[in-house]
């Protein structure tokens, strides 16, 4: 896949993205740092891969931080956004990544695994937000930097519309951060700030590896994608820094699907 040339659009900006050691989180936290931001990467497991991650970042001339913390605790947000602003003085892009899943038949599934999918998924979603719009709001527009006081990015899924039998808590999830995203788009706009979704599509990651890695398997996935391929991390990182650069400045309030067309009811392409 071809990269893209740098071009600096987040020179000056600091980004602080969850989950980021692994996947679509690494894959985004290393695109904003390429585009001249300085990156916080989140992080629960894995020191290992994070420091690798902030070695290349630094040996390419940018600079970034590794904080452990579960986006679910509190106090554990609140001292990962502490450690930030020291660091780099302050926060201008927030992406929402940090994602799992714990599937199980409705009627099969525990209230710890109903419970702890949501913690993460959409309550870490609002405890890094409303910490990230203290900071914006705190800080004020700074128009030499960016035309917008802050961006919030939510990495979300095609299931936030479509229902996914046997995982109903990552739907219930994903449906959640939809209109959390949307209530804070509308809520911020006025101050400048804006906050938008990426909802991808089957993207090849090790959380799915059991699928691609199989050939009748993926040929299964590819049944579902019209664009008959899948979705690379690289494909959601580009959206992300679109989406948190001055090229976006009117964009707020809205999902990106990067899909390959999952969302075009493929079942009904032949009528």
């Amino acid at each position: 896949m071809k990269t893209p040339s740098f071009f600096n659009r987040l020179k000056g900006q600091t980004a602080l993205v969850t989950g980021a050691n692994s996947g679509i989180g690494r894959a985004i936290a290393i695109n904003l740092a390429r585009e001249g931001a300085n990156v916080v990467i989140n992080y629960i497991s894995n020191e290992e891969e994070t420091r690798k991650i902030i070695d290349g970042i630094e040996k390419s001339g940018g600079k970034a931080i590794g904080f452990k913390a579960d986006v679910s605790r509190q106090e554990e947000v609140r001292d990962m956004f502490r450690k930030a602003i020291e660091t780099f003085g302050t926060i201008h892009i927030l992406v929402n990544n940090a994602g799992i899943q714990m599937d199980a038949p409705t009627d099969e599934m525990t209230l710890e695994e109903w419970q702890k999918v949501i913690d993460v998924n959409l309550t870490g979603a609002f405890l890094c937000s409303r910490e990230a719009i203290r900071e914006f709001k705190k800080r004020g527009l700074d128009e030499q930097v960016s035309v917008s006081a802050g961006k919030i990015i939510c990495i979300s899924s095609v299931h936030e519309i479509i229902p996914w039998a046997g995982r109903a808590n990552y739907a219930a999830s994903k449906g959640g951060m939809m209109l959390l995203m949307k209530s804070m788009a509308q809520e911020l706009a006025p101050h400048k700030i804006r906050v938008n979704s990426i909802a991808p599509g089957a993207t090849r990651t090790d959380i799915n590896k059991e699928y691609w890695s199989d050939p009748e398997k993926e040929k299964e996935m590819l049944e579902k994608i019209p664009y008959n391929r899948l979705g690379e991390t690289e494909d959601i990182a580009r959206a992300a820094v679109w989406l948190t650069s001055d090229e976006s400045e009117y964009v707020t309030g809205t999902t990106l699907f990067v899909d390959g067309g999952m969302t075009l009811y493929p079942g009904f392409a032949e009528g």
